[in-house]
């Protein structure tokens, strides 16, 4: 018997990371459909929680085309939605840096871009043009140069895409802050994707809500410093790698650990 098969009743929620655990970018994983079905027969609420840089409803139409049905989840957490919500408080326009379809998304949710002479930016990874992160390098010291706020709208540093590693946001909100200018972050593992998530399920107690994710710095340090339990998913981003016996020290977490190590979600 798996340990997804023993898993407590007292897990009511369950929020499960996508990229790394349902799919790889391309091919959706064994079991995954099986396993979400499962929980939700269970009568436990399935949110999907991503790091993304887009809306719930583009998301939902990339699962769509990898072949997720629509009965596997309950609802979506993006960090795209908590940038797009970050971004619509400002009184200007800001600039931009991603892909077209990406920014395409965003203008058609009321986002407003310009080219130049802004004071912040949406990013939300890599254009179309450029796929090393070195290549940003002087654009990003010249942003430094002027103090713009850099808005790094998928915290991710890295995803596999079909078995090919993709850098993402976060490894250019890396170098920009190591060059001591300032980075707003959106989603794993700060707070605000997760109050989402919960809200669309009616705020449960902590207690009652498991996180399962692949990545250790973003979906275990979050279902940590949201004081959750978290099952690690060995299979994803850390494929072939021990869960760090260091990795509570290391972040300040005290004795926090994952109730429960897999390979998949088989």
């Amino acid at each position: 018997m798996s340990v997804w098969d023993k898993l407590d009743r007292k897990y009511s929620v369950i929020l499960c990371d996508i990229w790394g655990v349902v799919h790889d970018g391309v091919h959706l994983y064994p079991n995954a459909v099986e396993r979400l079905r499962q929980w939700k027969a269970q009568g436990r609420k399935v949110v999907l929680i991503t790091n993304a840089p887009r809306t719930a409803d583009a998301v939902e139409a990339q699962l769509g085309r990898i072949g997720l049905p629509r009965d596997c989840w309950d609802g979506i957490s993006t960090s795209g939605e908590a940038g797009i919500a970050a971004i619509k408080r400002l009184s200007h326009p800001t600039g931009f840096l991603g892909t077209r379809q990406d920014r395409d998304i965003l203008e058609d949710h009321g986002l407003t871009f310009v080219e130049e002479q802004f004071t912040d930016i949406a990013v939300t990874g890599l254009d179309d043009d450029r796929d090393r992160v070195e290549e940003y390098r002087s654009q990003l010291e010249a942003w430094a140069d002027r103090d713009v706020l850099f808005h790094c709208f998928n915290p991710d540093r890295i995803v596999i895409r079909g078995g090919v590693p993709e850098p993402c946001a976060g490894a250019l909100a890396d170098i920009y802050e190591g060059l001591g200018a300032r980075v707003e972050w959106y989603g794993k593992p700060h707070h605000a994707i997760y109050d989402y998530a919960l809200d669309l399920v009616g705020h449960p107690p902590r207690a009652a809500v498991l996180a399962v994710g692949d990545a250790l710095i973003t979906d275990m340090l979050g279902a940590a410093m949201q004081g959750l339990d978290a099952v690690f998913v060995q299979g994803g981003i850390h494929r072939g790698e021990p869960f760090p016996a260091g990795f509570a020290s290391e972040y300040g977490l005290g004795s926090w650990s994952p109730v429960a190590i897999v390979e998949s979600l088989a």
